[in-house]
């Protein structure tokens, strides 16, 4: 009972809109209707700003951590990634938005960094080398799911194994209108100041 309490809980807390209540709040802005219309950080970013994207970003990986760490709160026996997966899904299909949600990125490395650290600091070397290489977050974020699916193979940890794949799956899934910009080479690229 207490599981399967902590899994609900886990979904609702992935399915916090973060991105649309920074833009309601601090904004007067449904990042809906701008940019991408996407609820993640990336578009946080490009609506409403930095200071509101590395909010956003870091409250959309906490809704990772938390869950993924709840065995070690509660003392249980069992993977945090279970957790992790049931605010990944809460994200990508929010409850509170018609099931309308984000595209999984930053609540995913959440959870992986709330299951392993080492994988989590091995993909955000990746990340940031690809994206400053590609200045694609689209494309990095793909590249960076593959990465950790790849590095989790070197673990002996078959659970966060056959998550990962699945998380692998999700992101590129979520991203497949971003796939046919990058074939088509008109996915937008970020600008980094000099």
């Amino acid at each position: 009972m207490q599981i399967a309490l902590l899994l609900l809980i886990a979904y609702l807390l992935g399915a916090i809109p973060t991105g649309l209540i920074v833009g309601k709040l601090f904004f007067n802005k449904d990042i809906r209707k701008f940019g991408s219309g996407n609820l993640g950080a990336t578009n946080t970013f490009r609506v409403l700003g930095k200071k509101a994207g590395i909010f956003v970003t870091i409250f959309d990986v906490a809704k990772g951590v938390l869950p993924a760490i709840f065995p070690i709160i509660y003392d249980l026996d069992i993977h945090g990634i279970w957790f992790g997966l049931a605010a990944i899904i809460g994200h990508v299909y929010p409850i509170y938005l018609n099931f309308k949600g984000g595209k999984a990125v930053a609540t995913s490395a959440g959870v992986i960094l709330g299951v392993n650290p080492v994988v989590f600091l091995i993909i955000a070397v990746i990340f940031f080398t690809l994206l400053f290489t590609t200045r694609m977050v689209s494309l990095t974020s793909i590249l960076t799911s593959i990465g950790n699916f790849i590095t989790t193979l070197f673990f002996d940890d078959i659970i966060l194994q056959i998550i990962s794949f699945l998380i692998m799956l999700l992101i590129i899934i979520r991203h497949s209108s971003n796939i046919k910009r990058i074939i088509s080479g008109t996915e937008p690229k970020i600008q980094f100041k000099k």
